[in-house]
């Protein structure tokens, strides 16, 4: 019988999470009430409340379920990354593996949409969702610096800002496609975006050309 409850209370989270998932999707976090939630779910604001204390906390386990989709678990140890394969891409240095990781995110874009942009919006007008948002972005700003601090590349001090320019090109690039679709070409648009990191966090490749050996010029 607990067992039964137990599952039924599952179900009904699981309801409401995915109801207020739809109706911030289509009206927007703002335009989305306890109560909207609550009666799109065939329940009550009782209910709702047994559930969450407020709007604020069930987008934050919205955010947990967008970690799941990215498989964004949480570090073995404090100060860890949590997106080791990113750090293994960066470490690399290589633009076949910055173009296929960002191929592979852009892929789960559709999926993750709904999350995305009302995560977004929650940040907006919700202080504390505005800082788990800037945290969880911070965290893969940190995953970059710790790639390029593990291949012993580019000066430490440019490491992260390295990593926030990257990441931030690609965080708009993504909203953009999110309520706009792509404007160009896919391919084109991801093959500029890996231009990019790869300048930013790739192997050198050499540089400006210095004087010519005397004598030669």
């Amino acid at each position: 019988m607990a067992g039964l409850r137990a599952a039924q209370k599952e179900m009904t989270r699981r309801l409401l999470l995915s109801t207020a998932l739809e109706l911030f999707e289509a009206r927007g976090y703002a335009g989305t009430t306890v109560d909207d939630i609550a009666k799109a779910a065939g329940t009550t604001r009782v209910t709702f409340y047994a559930y969450f204390p407020s709007r604020a906390a069930l987008m934050k386990a919205l955010v947990a379920e967008l970690d799941e989709l990215l498989k964004r678990g949480s570090p073995a140890e404090p100060g860890l990354p949590t997106a080791p394969a990113l750090v293994s891409v960066v470490r690399a240095g290589e633009r076949a593996g910055f173009e296929a990781w960002l191929r592979d995110t852009s892929r789960r874009w559709p999926r993750i949409r709904p999350y995305v942009l009302a995560a977004h919006e929650a940040a907006a007008v919700e202080p504390e969702l505005r800082e788990l948002v800037d945290q969880w972005f911070d965290e893969v700003v940190s995953a970059v610096e710790a790639g390029l601090e593990q291949a012993g590349r580019f000066d430490p001090g440019s490491r992260r800002l390295r990593g926030f320019l990257a990441l931030t090109q690609l965080d708009q690039l993504a909203r953009r496609w999110m309520r706009h679709g792509w404007e160009t070409d896919p391919a084109t648009a991801l093959g500029l975006l890996t231009d990019s990191w790869e300048f930013l966090l790739g192997e050198p490749h050499g540089g400006p050309a210095g004087p010519p050996p005397r004598g030669t010029a």
